[in-house]
């Protein structure tokens, strides 16, 4: 019984653009646990001791909390499903990695580096170059960037798709960045690759992402930024939040600019919410002087 309903659960989900792969695999363990002990209904005692299992804090409350959805669901239909409580394995005590801002100096560097990356003449410099720099000057996902084809790249710009959301979007670019790519793309079809990935390996298949982040990390030793982050390496994921930060910076002593500016960025960068845009603000020494102008000023006159 349990089984008929977690695929109809799971069909429900897809069918709504959910790609539902982890949950999908976390669920049937516990379905497969449950009905090996004759349960046909969710009870919380059976989800806690299956998720108990789990082999650290982090994981125990993912089981829970990925279950507890599934019960939300059936419960609906028929009270016979119990809920488990969402706090019933503690409350999460991780935290958000802080992202490292980088300076403008800084990415500089780091191309220049990927520009003298070996072996001279193949299309090793320029693919990281152009890569890196399209992240730091779109502030896209890496995978967004690595799944890129060859036909993504239009006229009016680059089509993402199937993002990490399941919705795809037109990516305008700026001059400059489009000037650059199309210096990579002469390159690119020069290179006889296996498939049409925009961006690929010196061997002419697509980039996987761990080979990026060696490479990443190569160019962190050659520009000293190794550990500048509190004594923890800066990611390539920090060069979006970085463009967000810096793209907000440009709206300085306009309240109502940086609110259409937060929607406008938000679509931008591919989130599902706005309210997911703000995770990517840092307080920077430019928008702390903001705010501190914008404190005096309420605080003065009452009009911030």
């Amino acid at each position: 019984m349990l089984s008929r309903d977690l695929a109809c659960y799971i069909d429900q989900k897809r069918s709504l653009g959910f790609k539902f792969h982890s949950q999908n695999v976390l669920l049937r363990g516990f379905v497969r646990f449950a009905e090996e002990r004759g349960d046909r209904y969710i009870t919380s005692a059976r989800v806690l001791a299956w998720a108990a299992g789990a082999p650290s804090p982090e994981h125990r409350r993912t089981r829970l909390l990925t279950v507890r959805r599934f019960a939300l669901a059936l419960h609906a239909e028929n009270a016979r499903h119990q809920i488990p409580q969402a706090d019933a394995l503690g409350r999460a005590t991780s935290k958000r990695r802080p992202p490292y801002i980088y300076r403008s100096d800084e990415i500089v560097r780091l191309l220049h580096a990927a520009a003298a990356l070996e072996p001279p003449g193949s299309i090793r410099p320029i693919l990281y170059t152009t890569l890196l720099g399209l992240i730091a000057a779109t502030g896209m996902r890496i995978a967004e960037a690595l799944a890129l084809q060859l036909d993504d790249v239009t006229a009016d710009g680059l089509v993402i798709r199937e993002t990490k959301f399941q919705k795809s979007r037109l990516l305008p670019l700026h001059a400059t960045v489009r000037q650059a790519l199309d210096r990579y793309l002469i390159d690119r079809r020069k290179v006889s690759a296996a498939d049409r990935a925009l961006f690929i390996s010196v061997g002419g298949r697509s980039l996987p992402y761990n080979t990026v982040r060696n490479v990443f990390l190569q160019l962190l030793d050659r520009t000293g930024l190794r550990g500048v982050h509190r004594g923890r390496d800066p990611r390539i994921h920090d060069l979006r939040h970085s463009f967000a930060v810096r793209s907000l910076e440009q709206c300085s002593h306009d309240r109502s600019a940086v609110a259409r500016h937060i929607v406008a960025l938000s679509t931008y960068l591919g989130h599902a919410h706005v309210t997911d845009t703000y995770w990517y603000l840092q307080a920077t020494p430019v928008l702390m002087g903001e705010i501190a102008e914008a404190g005096e000023a309420l605080l003065v006159g009452g009009i911030a």
